[in-house]
């Protein structure tokens, strides 16, 4: 687990009293242990809190935590383990002109999945319809193709005021459902295969799998309210590209429903 720590700094001070930010930290962790937190974006707003109560001269504080996170998972129930994902969480703190305490908490999850190219899956299909005519036969019509694929990495952040029921297994299904396919540490050969004909059944840009991910949130998180911000980077690990490809966004849930289909 990682923390970042922040306060800001008015122009009169040379420094920030930067002992005070360990002692905070440390004082969190060694209370967990005999007092656990509810959630991670909890012990970010406590630390956040604290860090304006000790820099009476700051007016902003703000902390980042990640920490690796496991879910069971397994393309069948004798083929399970436990997969890895990396749990986000932060907080801001701000004081207001009404000498009380703004407060923004923010939860997310990064998982790896799986996409293929449509692009190439297109251009490879016309090169083999020259040497195989019968691909054109209309029965074949839909049928996958050889592609190159990139290894995904997706990361969603909701930022909202105050406290909401936010489970991060719940972003994490929404994340990998838009992959092509998620990926499993343990997978068989016929298990392999099954995973790379779902991947090339569902062939998707980096851009994709954000607007995927953003058209299922509304559905996801139908309790949750309108103004909570949404913030989606998707990163695609290149196969036979010499660099990487992202795709970013952000937007409100708000906007998202208004944004959805009738």
């Amino acid at each position: 687990m990682t923390f970042d720590l922040a306060v800001d700094l008015p122009a009169d001070r040379k420094g920030s009293d930067l002992s005070r930010n360990a002692e905070i930290l440390a004082e969190v962790v060694d209370r967990s242990v005999h007092q656990p937190t509810d959630s991670l974006e909890s012990t970010c707003s406590s630390i956040a809190r604290e860090l304006l109560a000790r820099h009476p001269t700051a007016s902003e504080a703000t902390v980042h935590a990640e920490a690796d996170y496991f879910l069971t998972r397994g393309v069948a129930p004798e083929r399970q383990s436990y997969e890895d994902y990396r749990l986000v969480a932060r907080a801001l703190a701000r004081r207001t002109d009404r000498s009380d305490l703004y407060l923004r908490r923010g939860v997310g999850a990064e998982a790896v999945g799986m996409t293929v190219c449509p692009c190439a899956m297109e251009t490879a299909r016309d090169l083999l319809t020259r040497s195989y005519p019968a691909l054109e036969d209309p029965s074949w019509k839909g049928l996958p193709v050889v592609s190159h694929n990139q290894r995904n990495r997706t990361r969603l952040v909701l930022d909202f005021d105050g406290a909401l029921p936010v489970e991060v297994d719940d972003l994490i299904a929404a994340i990998e459902s838009a992959f092509s396919s998620p990926t499993y540490a343990i997978l068989k050969r016929g298990d392999e295969g099954a995973v790379v004909v779902q991947a090339h059944q569902r062939p998707k840009f980096v851009e994709d799998v954000v607007r995927d991910l953003l058209a299922t949130l509304p559905g996801h998180f139908a309790r949750l309210p309108d103004g909570v911000d949404v913030e989606v980077r998707s990163v695609s690990e290149e196969s036979i590209h010499k660099y990487d490809v992202e795709a970013s966004h952000r937007t409100t849930l708000g906007e998202l429903r208004r944004a959805a289909p009738p």
